[in-house]
């Protein structure tokens, strides 16, 4: 167990030796339906064109628009014969290029004219044979699944990293958002609640059934801290103590081949770790791509301590973002974050107007 007095281990650094544990889990199947907000294991492309031919886009007669041109019901023009009605979606038959409605034909005469393709849409309209739907590693929105069931998939292939996440002690307010953290992320959780004893964390550790373990509360120096203990008893610490603030008595380990990351338990601190370094892991469990930087300017300065990494929470104003603060923020001030600002340990902070880039929450 690391002592109050030992050196911090800079944040990069315990993030490298964090994902050296951490390698992609397997892929697995889920239904279209259960797939919203997951990690695709795979990159998935349209197979056809979408429509493959010209279809209906509303229900009326199939015609030719070349034939009824300069129609109206005091030019009526009549067809050689009755045209086929089509119902939307359907696909239009030979020799057709539009659909007339219902009151543009009484009887065998058209009464209205309408140009070429009118109420119809060509083929790989909707998508082309090649295009992408997905990219491996990609989270799958809610907009995708629309695609994804035009082209005809109904399973797709995942990657979900199970989490533990070991609450010790109680009471216990923190373990629903983190769960929610890191469901979005990708992502699922199971918590366990152990007392403030070494043997207990050790097993809920050890516990097989987790990609990853996360234990939240008891990382200080405190008679009831424990939970280094528990990690040395379950496998290896590899840091204790970590240039992170607010989080400086996070740490990292691995159990069982599977990467441990002890997140302290005030609420600021927990946040702090779990986004600068459990989140991390997730992705890399998930084989997620990196997001898009969001880059925004900052409404006044941020100040930060030379030599350690800073997590900043901000709050979005329109085009610019409010700093709220990172140690010690109060609990109505943590809930309004929209996300965090990274302060690097070279830096002092960023003076107001300054272009940063913010990661959402």
């Amino acid at each position: 167990m690391r002592a109050p007095s030992a050196a911090l281990t800079p944040l990069a650094d315990a993030l490298a030796l964090l994902l050296r544990c951490a390698t992609p889990v397997a892929p697995q199947s889920v239904p279209l339906v259960r797939a919203a907000g997951h990690i695709a294991a795979t990159s998935l492309a349209i197979a056809q064109d979408i429509p493959a031919g010209l279809i209906a886009l509303r229900d009326g007669f199939a015609v030719e628009a070349a034939q009824i041109g300069g129609a109206s019901p005091y030019a009526p023009v009549m067809l050689p014969r009755t045209p086929v009605w089509v119902e939307a979606g359907e696909r239009l038959p030979p020799g057709t290029d539009a659909v007339l409605p219902a009151e543009g034909l009484e009887h065998r005469s058209a009464v209205a004219e309408i140009g070429p393709g009118e109420g119809t849409r060509a083929a790989g309209e909707d998508f082309s044979e090649g295009d992408a739907l997905l990219a491996a590693g990609e989270r799958i929105e809610p907009r995708r699944l629309l695609g994804l069931a035009a082209a005809g998939f109904s399973e797709i292939a995942i990657r979900e990293a199970r989490i533990r996440l070991v609450v010790t002690g109680a009471p216990d307010f923190l373990s629903p958002a983190l769960n929610a953290v890191i469901a979005r992320a990708g992502g699922l959780t199971e918590t366990v609640v152990v007392a403030d004893d070494p043997d207990q964390i050790a097993r809920a550790i050890a516990a097989d059934g987790a990609d990853a373990v996360f234990v939240l509360g008891g990382t200080g120096f405190g008679r009831s801290d424990h939970s280094a203990e528990g990690l040395a008893q379950a496998g290896r610490v590899i840091a204790h103590g970590l240039a992170l603030r607010p989080g400086e008595t996070a740490g990292i380990g691995e159990a069982g081949e599977r990467p441990v990351l002890l997140l302290p338990g005030r609420p600021d601190a927990a946040l702090a770790a779990l986004l600068a370094l459990g989140l991390p892991l997730v992705a890399a469990l998930t084989g997620a791509l990196q997001p898009v930087p969001r880059m925004a300017n900052i409404a006044r300065k941020i100040t930060s301590t030379v030599g350690l990494s800073e997590v900043v929470f901000v709050r979005v104003l329109g085009p610019e973002i409010e700093p709220l603060g990172g140690a010690d923020l109060a609990l109505r001030r943590l809930i309004e974050t929209d996300g965090f600002v990274l302060v690097p340990p070279e830096r002092e902070g960023y003076p107001a107007g300054s272009v940063v880039e913010v990661v959402p929450l």
